[in-house]
């Protein structure tokens, strides 16, 4: 071999070496380990979706504030979405590809219970924690009386939900009788309607009359006419918001004109669209914050959701930004780097203030905290009194 070809042969291994450092060098390498991705499994399309998109929202605004003041030990937050489409199998599905392909090292969501109880598992088996903003079924932090390790809340349960609607409808309506309309397809509309029976007729009231419908059902008429036949003094539908818009109106145009009632799942801008303002007089829905709160924490947080997205933000946006803080106090203490650290981390979260009030989660994973009722008025939600837990 000459000595000429010996040359040409070492420039080209030259080239070749400085190429292969250039690229371990530079490219995503360091972006990558500059962020701390968090992920957001939420309802973005589908029968819940206004709920993911407020929810989605929230975090992406607390994100931007927190980046904005510096990020989290010297790290911007990046928070990669994934939509379930409001179903559960989705909800799986999305919640793999946050943990497979997007590698984050937690996750905000979902809303509602039945999605959270289909995608904990996975998160569960890969150990990264999970944070609901709004899942108020008890089995999403607790089955078989075992606690779920990476699995947390932000909101308050069933439970005390049921009770809050049943104690106002028999306190302050002063109704005797009752009538209970449910979702059989959702696991928090039968678990609320449960604790809602329970606690109706513990206060002394009758249950007479329970009718059931399934999501995405449109005509509610055949049930409503048997419910107006045993003449309740008020009806209690636990579903969300796009049934249940159409079960308001229907029910007024039937001639029901008692007090109508529900949980939170009536919190969106969508229910005064598909109801009608003057059938939602008269009714109620147990709610995790009122807009209109004097709360100065509240005030501040809706100022800046309404600057960045011109609109009020419902409960499940103070949800989810609560949710997500309870991320990031996680990451801040444990370090991004550790996904069990940070579930260790977000269990001891204590005396956090939040939109929704302050935070101390229990041994169950659950925070104590207080509801509100909302009532509507020319179809806004207005604040009528808090319930302590």
């Amino acid at each position: 071999m000459s000595k000429k070809w010996l040359t040409l042969v070492a420039l080209a291994l030259v080239v070749t070496m400085v190429a292969v450092l250039a690229g371990c060098g530079g490219g995503s390498a360091p972006a990558k380990s500059a962020t701390i991705k968090v992920g957001a499994n939420f309802e973005m399309t589908g029968g819940q979706a206004t709920f993911g998109q407020s929810s989605v929202n929230a975090v992406k605004l607390l994100f931007k504030q927190i980046n904005a003041a510096g990020g989290v030990n010297g790290k911007k937050l990046e928070l990669v979405v994934a939509d379930n489409k409001s179903e559960p199998a989705e909800a799986a599905n999305a919640m793999t590809k946050l943990l497979t392909q997007d590698k984050v090292v937690a996750v905000v969501g979902p809303v509602t219970s039945s999605d959270v109880l289909a995608a904990s598992p996975i998160a569960m088996d890969k150990k990264v924690p999970v944070v609901s903003n709004s899942a108020t079924n008890p089995k999403v932090t607790v089955e078989n009386g075992k606690v779920k390790d990476f699995v947390f809340r932000a909101c308050f349960l069933d439970p005390f939900q049921g009770t809050v609607a049943a104690n106002f409808a028999a306190k302050s309506l002063k109704a005797k009788t009752a009538a209970v309309y449910v979702d059989m397809s959702s696991d928090y509309a039968k678990g609320l309607a449960q604790f809602f029976e329970e606690a109706f007729t513990k206060a002394g009231g009758k249950i007479v009359a329970k009718e059931a419908y399934q999501q995405k059902d449109t005509d509610f008429r055949a049930a409503l006419t048997k419910i107006k036949a045993a003449n309740p003094e008020v009806i209690f539908n636990p579903g969300y918001y796009q049934e249940v818009g159409m079960f308001v109106k229907q029910a007024r145009e039937l001639g029901i004109t008692v007090p109508l009632m529900g949980g939170d799942g009536w919190d969106s801008p969508k229910l005064a669209e598909i109801a009608g303002a003057k059938a939602l007089e008269n009714t109620f829905f147990v709610n995790h914050y009122a807009a209109d709160s004097k709360d100065p924490d509240t005030i501040k947080f809706v100022e800046a959701y309404k600057k960045e997205y011109g609109q009020t933000p419902d409960a499940l946006a103070a949800l989810a930004w609560d949710a997500a803080l309870m991320v990031v106090e996680g990451i801040k203490k444990a370090g991004p780097d550790d996904s069990v650290k940070i579930k260790d981390a977000i269990a001891q979260t204590k005396n956090l203030k939040g939109v929704t009030g302050t935070i101390n989660l229990n041994a169950n994973h659950d925070p104590v905290k207080s509801a509100v009722i909302i009532a509507l008025k020319d179809g806004k939600m207005v604040f009528k009194e808090t319930v302590n837990p």
